[in-house]
């Protein structure tokens, strides 16, 4: 997740929707497998666990393409409006409602890579009865394991790379300037001390929320997002929800719901799709208010993002 807020006032949405639109569809990016012709390029592709790891090697022409694109699935980038409601030493933007641009997507091919090669590989070398295959591991302090360790570190990198290139190609045809920026990933692992000892936690669909630290938990496509300060709450393992989660699958949706249904709430809240398919259709979302609702013991509410445009893929 990233977000960036500029040093444009929030009615320059409205005035600016066939602009803003245009920026989307000329600075993202969409679709799996999809790839730019020319290499945007960036630093991380110099890392040197790309020369280092002969896996890691076979991937690095996907992510020299890849780099700057969003992906598939439930992955976005969107210009909103963000009411700033109060500013912390961390945080530190006047109150005040602006223009933000909000994506969420991940580190593509060469991620999807990383996780397919590196769990083939821990069935291997963790034999396990077949009703438990699925859990296999690799010991961090076996070869197989610090070479997956640093590779998914890579990736977590890349993805941030990935964010901060394509909220640079839109700064600049906005022309505007960029006051803040939140971002945090999930569905990653971290080395972090609880109970006074070492550990990986890993946050699948969750929000880092440790004392002081800033996220941003989203909603849909039409139902607002937060940026978050967390509490460091020791019982939740210093997390928070990543979103407001499906309440149906892709398939169900799909079989409950029409594009036109789809297209009458999008009006009925002032919200431009571009892209989007009905499986992603907000009514397949949880209540996002609820889900904050739920979890006012575990992040503060810094700001709120409202929706206004919204790229995704199709």
């Amino acid at each position: 997740m990233c977000l960036s807020v500029f040093d444009i006032p929030a009615d320059f949405i409205q005035k600016n929707i066939e602009s803003l639109r245009g920026m989307l569809t000329r600075n993202t990016l969409f679709g799996a497998g999809a790839g730019f012709q020319k290499s945007i390029g960036h630093e991380v592709l110099e890392r040197k666990e790309f020369s280092e790891n002969k896996f890691l090697k076979t991937l690095h022409g996907k992510a020299i393409k890849q780099i700057g694109s969003s992906g598939s699935g439930n992955h976005f980038v969107e210009f909103g409006i963000v009411e700033i409601k109060r500013s912390t030493q961390k945080f530190n933007i006047e109150p005040g409602n602006y223009l933000a641009l909000l994506s969420h997507s991940g580190s593509r091919g060469l991620g999807a890579g990383v996780a397919n090669y590196y769990t083939r590989l821990a069935k291997e070398l963790c034999k396990l009865p077949d009703v438990a295959r699925h859990l296999a591991y690799l010991d961090l302090n076996s070869e197989a394991g610090i070479e997956y360790w640093m590779a998914m570190n890579l990736s977590g990198d890349y993805a941030s790379a990935c964010h901060h290139l394509i909220h640079q190609k839109i700064k600049r045809s906005l022309g505007a300037e960029m006051i803040s920026r939140v971002e945090n990933h999930h569905n990653f692992a971290w080395k972090e001390i609880h109970d006074g000892k070492e550990v990986i936690v890993h946050r699948k669909g969750a929000t880092p929320a440790g004392k002081g630290m800033l996220g941003i938990i989203p909603g849909s496509m039409t139902a607002p997002g937060f940026i978050v300060e967390g509490k460091g709450e020791t019982d939740s393992i210093n997390s928070a929800a990543h979103g407001a989660g499906r309440r149906m699958s892709r398939t169900a949706a799909k079989n409950s719901f029409t594009k036109k249904m789809m297209e009458e709430i999008l009006k009925d809240v002032g919200v431009t799709l571009i892209g989007g398919d009905i499986d992603e259709a907000p009514m397949a979302y949880k209540d996002i208010h609820e889900v904050m609702q739920f979890q006012n013991d575990l992040v503060d509410i810094l700001g709120i993002f409202k929706p206004k445009v919204v790229r995704m893929d199709g």
